[in-house]
């Protein structure tokens, strides 16, 4: 059964916040808010759960979801090495709006889809994120939307569109920024822009120098 959380209400937030850890624990999926749009969110150790991740937004295996951390050392477990870039990147853009990808650690047992041996992670600037983030583990995590439909900027837009597919739903209140994060791929030679975003690249290159774009 699907149960929703008014985050506003300090009780209801320590209590939706321990049924939505629980349910990742079991496999569920939940909804959160971050300091974007809102997300769809699994365990991202579980196969069963990203797959029903994908599933319940519409979507295949050849668009793996990200995974959202709590810390920055759980971030640095899941990656062969954040590269010549991604520490300095971390300092100065999180938590926040940039999603780098990485190669994936290749000791990690966990199933995301169609990877090719990366993950894209990020660190939301949200205190609910954040708290989940630190009960339960790294998350595979999408927009809160079925494929194809415009992302939710309040948990009843997500409830809407994901319906009894997810287990608990966090509601933050309205997200104060719709615009994605900005993403970075570091696995290539020079870190190449993947979608613009809330971070101007010229932000971007202030930090690490040149960044490539297309277009």
């Amino acid at each position: 059964m699907t149960k929703r959380f008014d985050c506003s209400d300090l009780e209801q937030r320590a209590e939706g916040l321990r049924e939505a850890a629980a349910a990742v624990r079991r496999g569920e999926l939940v909804v959160l808010p971050t300091d974007t749009v809102y997300g769809i969110g699994a365990d991202a150790f579980t196969p069963a759960a990203v797959t029903a991740l994908l599933d319940a937004k519409g979507r295949g295996r050849d668009m793996p979801p990200p995974v959202l951390v709590g810390t920055v050392r759980a971030a640095n477990a899941l990656v062969e090495d954040l590269g010549p870039y991604g520490q300095d990147l971390i300092d100065a853009f999180w938590p926040g709006p940039l999603t780098i990808v990485c190669k994936a650690n290749r000791a990690l047992s966990w199933d995301l889809g169609d990877t090719k041996g990366t993950v894209a992670l990020r660190m939301p600037l949200h205190p609910v994120a954040l708290d989940l983030l630190k009960e339960t583990g790294p998350m595979a995590v999408s927009s809160a939307n079925r494929s194809g439909m415009a992302a939710a900027a309040t948990a009843a837009e997500a409830e809407e569109q994901l319906g009894d597919s997810v287990a608990v739903y966090l509601d933050g209140g309205k997200t104060t920024d719709n615009t994605p994060s900005s993403i970075l791929d570091l696995t290539t030679a020079v870190p190449r822009l993947l979608r613009r975003g809330a971070i101007p690249v010229e932000k971007l290159r202030g930090i690490i120098g040149y960044v490539a774009t297309d277009g």
